[in-house]
């Protein structure tokens, strides 16, 4: 037969702002973070729904570090911080306690916050040339 093979893509998806068991909802907007959010709805939601692998208090979390594995803050920068190192320095700082739960979501906050207002300066200079362009059908060409 001459048709194209069948593929699988892998996708890893962003967890709810209140944490993995929890599910993101159109109906509940603070489970996540939207693209025609402002800097301060995306700071108010990080600060207050962020599910954050602290401790209950800051002397025990300086003691025992914050869990990575379970902190919300964390688990976006895996997909916002495009600098290896600076990840790694991040996870050892708040996994070891020498950074709060206050920081990470502040550094969080600043990457977000940068690439929803970059998505929505790009998205208003969007034509409805560039649209029609874009929308019109053509004939695809597969070279193989």
């Amino acid at each position: 037969m001459e048709f194209l093979k069948p593929s699988l893509v892998h996708s890893k998806l962003l967890p709810a702002l209140q944490g993995a068991t929890a599910k993101m909802s159109a109906s509940d907007p603070n489970s996540a973070i939207f693209l025609t959010d402002t800097h301060e709805e995306i700071k108010e939601k990080i600060n207050k729904y962020a599910y954050s692998g602290d401790r209950d208090t800051v002397k025990e979390h300086q003691e025992k570090g914050g869990d990575c594995s379970v902190d919300i803050p964390f688990q976006y920068l895996t997909y916002f911080e495009e600098n290896d190192e600076q990840l790694e320095k991040i996870r050892q700082d708040y996994s070891s306690g020498a950074m709060l739960s206050g920081k990470i979501k502040k550094i969080l906050i600043e990457k977000l916050t940068r690439v929803v207002l970059d998505h929505q300066t790009r998205k208003k200079s969007i034509t409805e040339d560039i649209v029609r362009g874009f929308m019109t059908p053509r004939q695809l060409v597969f070279d193989f």
